[in-house]
């Protein structure tokens, strides 16, 4: 399942959030939104793998533990087309195997729960870095 962002200040960036928990999906999707940003979610990797309008700007939120592969494929995966965006892994309490892949992924880990602005300042320095 895709759904699309609603605002429509398409100069607004863009975050595609990917996560299987529909109340995470909508909070993330509210809380982004308020923020300015366009969003897209996936309710899982095989959703955002299939999507043929994947945007060349924007970030990347991806839970790792969702159904069909984790988080650090799908990122592997999009990475393997060209799909350069920086990316954000979300989970609750990694495993040092889990740091490890993140860490030589270049991918930054933002633990759950999603606290005060953690995320959306990762968000913030990954489109800043990215610009």
């Amino acid at each position: 399942m895709i759904t699309d962002a609603s605002p429509t200040d398409e100069a607004a960036p863009i975050v595609l959030v990917v996560d299987d928990d529909p109340d995470v999906l909508g909070s993330l999707r509210f809380s982004l939104e308020v923020e300015g940003y366009r969003v897209r979610t996936y309710a899982d990797g095989d959703a955002i793998l299939s999507d043929p309008t994947l945007p060349v700007a924007g970030c990347l939120v991806v839970d790792f533990h969702i159904p069909g592969r984790d988080g650090l494929s799908v990122i592997d995966r999009l990475r393997a087309r060209r799909v350069e965006i920086p990316a954000i892994l979300i989970t609750s309490a990694p495993t040092a195997a889990v740091l490890r892949r993140a860490t030589a992924a270049g991918v930054p880990i933002v633990e759950k729960p999603l606290l005060g602005s953690t995320l959306s300042d990762g968000i913030r320095l990954a489109l800043a870095v990215a610009g």
